[in-house]
């Protein structure tokens, strides 16, 4: 029998965050023969491939619990393609190795879906502590997103349609606003599914998380290339004007001191360490305070305006678009 919901998930390296999301999928009040779980591993991991086996001995079909790796472009968009494409079922639930969905989700998904719209986004829960990490405040803007393949239900011809994902979104970053603009522009009404949550815990990320997370800019050009308009209304209404002015500066200041203009070029660094402070303020405003937090986001606040803009002018150049 063909199930009416598969269940995708992309993984990578990441056993014991998949074993706690499975777990949770089959605790779903939905009947187990109505769904399928199908988990592509794009870290190609022996562990991740035992914990899958060990819940398809534990199921034996109901739910199916299936095994693949990804084929040609490695990243969760071609993971989710490879997922969604591997299962015959009419709707697709894309949802993390590192969530823990509700037990009414496939559910409250499903009744979601209607044949009026070609996918629904469902509410995720972010839990933190009192005060926040500027990390966890980050994360936590998921509860804001109104598509995110962490909780999303659509139907496989909508996919058909529009191609699926767009696998030149290599990282975990961009590539689910992509397929929510396409579905709007190509598909038809993308909708809203409050009830069927998922909570998405926060990981524990090392020192300088922030600094790393700005090469996922590169990938922001690529989204605006595609819906500059959507872009703009739903993901960053202007550009990143305090990044280009702290850089700007920065450079200005650099080039008068080397000409021997020291006190000119003393003040645009002034003008660029203002820039840096006020960031790092607003970064540290409701967060930890912690000597350790404090530090983390003052050291790499002076950093992430030059790797952003960095980033930001890489991506333009590759994607060959004008983007600022």
């Amino acid at each position: 029998m063909i199930p009416t919901i598969a269940v995708v998930i992309a993984t990578y390296r990441r056993p014991h965050l998949l074993r706690r999301c499975l777990e949770a999928l089959l605790r779903q009040s939905v009947p187990a023969s109505t769904f399928e779980i199908v988990i592509v591993d794009d870290g190609r991991s022996h562990d991740t491939q035992q914990v899958v086996e060990e819940f398809a001995r534990r199921t034996q079909g109901a739910p199916a619990v299936r095994y693949l790796q990804p084929q040609g472009t490695r990243g969760p968009a071609g993971a989710r393609n490879r997922g969604w494409r591997a299962s015959a079922a009419p709707i697709i639930a894309f949802t993390d190795d590192d969530t823990v969905p509700d037990g009414h989700w496939l559910r409250e998904g499903y009744r979601a879906l209607s044949r009026d719209v070609v996918a629904v986004g469902g509410r995720l829960v972010v839990p933190v502590n009192a005060i926040p990490t500027d990390h966890e405040r980050n994360t936590q803007g998921l509860e804001r997103a109104e598509f995110a393949t962490a909780n999303a239900f659509v139907w496989r011809t909508a996919l058909e349609l529009v191609g699926g994902f767009d696998e030149r979104f290599q990282r975990a970053w961009r590539e689910d606003s992509d397929l929510h603009f396409s579905l709007m522009e190509r598909a038809g009404q993308v909708g809203w599914a409050p009830a069927a949550v998922v909570v998405h815990p926060v990981r524990a990320e090392p020192w300088g998380v922030s600094l790393r997370q700005q090469a996922n800019v590169f990938f922001d050009a690529l989204l605006f290339k595609k819906h500059p308009k959507l872009y703009r209304l739903k993901v960053r209404p202007a550009p990143p004007w305090r990044y280009y002015l702290i850089v700007g500066a920065f450079a200005v200041g650099l080039l008068l001191l080397v000409s021997g203009q020291a006190t000119t070029g003393l003040l645009a660094w002034l003008v660029a360490l203002g820039g840096i402070t006020s960031l790092a303020h607003q970064r540290l405003r409701g967060t930890l305070k912690s000597p350790a937090h404090v530090a983390d986001m003052v050291l790499t606040s002076a950093a992430i305006p030059f790797l952003s803009v960095y980033w930001r002018v890489r991506g333009a150049l590759h994607f060959k678009v004008f983007f600022i």
